[in-house]
């Protein structure tokens, strides 16, 4: 077993990758499970990959309460997880990084399914440490706190998600969605303006 400090996501998975022996890599969080048919189509995917693709994106599912949904901008989900380990590199972000790589990239069919909401209290364990990281983020890049930002993109977002996006065609489900979508992007902003009123460089722990 090898171990290493952790700072964030990103740094801990562009460590990560260089210590796999195989030239292609299959990032899965712990929530996460490859089908089947998934994992046929990867190996047929790289049985036959042209030199010039580095590597592909795969759908997410994600079951929520017991049920998968589909609408609020949840499905299919794309992301990049299946690359070669010496071309990828995740981009220095606190939390929520995206996979980047210099070659095409190729998409898959069959989905990760993601049991990230399993009961209500899941999510909201993460909430305060990802909004952390968020309003660190934000800090980061030069984001100065404003009041109309805490006021109205919350209630945006949940617009978005839950009327324009049709998360409402998941029924209490989406509305749920739609609110935790909209206290994540609150409490961001709430803990850049604590940033600032405290004086503080990173969000306190």
């Amino acid at each position: 077993m090898i171990q290493h400090e952790y700072i964030n996501s990103a740094k801990q998975k562009n460590w990560a990758a260089p210590q796999c022996q195989h030239e292609w890599v299959l990032q899965i969080d712990t929530d996460e499970v490859v089908s089947a048919e998934l994992r046929q189509e990867i190996e047929a995917a790289l049985a036959a990959v042209p030199s010039d693709v580095d590597a592909f994106r795969i759908p997410r599912r994600h079951e929520m309460l017991g049920r998968w949904v589909r609408y609020g901008g949840v499905y299919p989900d794309y992301e990049m997880r299946l690359f070669r380990r010496d071309r990828g590199r995740w981009r220095e972000r606190e939390v929520h990084a995206h996979l980047e790589v210099p070659g095409r990239t190729g998409t898959l069919r069959n989905p990760i399914l993601h049991f990230g909401m399993p009961h209500i209290s899941k999510p909201l364990r993460n909430l305060d440490r990802y909004t952390r990281y968020e309003a660190d983020e934000l800090r980061k890049n030069g984001k100065r706190f404003r009041i109309v930002d805490l006021i109205l993109k919350p209630p945006l977002l949940f617009a978005y998600r839950y009327i324009w996006l049709q998360g409402f065609r998941d029924g209490t489900r989406g509305l749920i969605l739609a609110a935790y979508l909209a206290a994540y992007a609150f409490l961001s902003y709430a803990k850049l303006w604590e940033l600032e009123a405290l004086g503080l460089e990173r969000s306190p722990k």
